[in-house]
């Protein structure tokens, strides 16, 4: 497997991509992270087009095993981020 792409990769590859410097690209990536987050921190869902879907789930209260001991603990209900892949991006990567 590949090295993941860092985000000064992604920085560079945005704005060559938009044809802009560095700075705008950045500004851009950090801008659609902080919206990203701050809709799905208040329980919505963002879809970015051709590549998924972001939200939060809810899980319940559940019991858990310990690894080390072996041990039945009760879990706290809690939130979790989860993403959808868009179809087109796993046709793309698969196809």
């Amino acid at each position: 497997m590949a090295k993941p792409m860092t985000k000064t990769q992604l920085v560079a590859a945005l704005a060559d991509e938009m044809g802009g410097d560095k700075k705008t690209a950045n500004a851009a990536l950090d801008a659609i992270t902080d919206v990203i987050t701050r809709e799905v921190s208040a329980g919505g869902a963002v879809t970015l087009p051709g590549v998924g879907k972001i939200y939060c789930r809810e899980r319940p209260e559940r019991m858990v095993r310990n690894p080390a001991t072996g041990e039945q603990i009760k879990k706290d209900a809690d939130k979790v981020v989860k993403m959808t892949i868009a179809k087109a991006l796993k046709d793309s990567v698969n196809g």
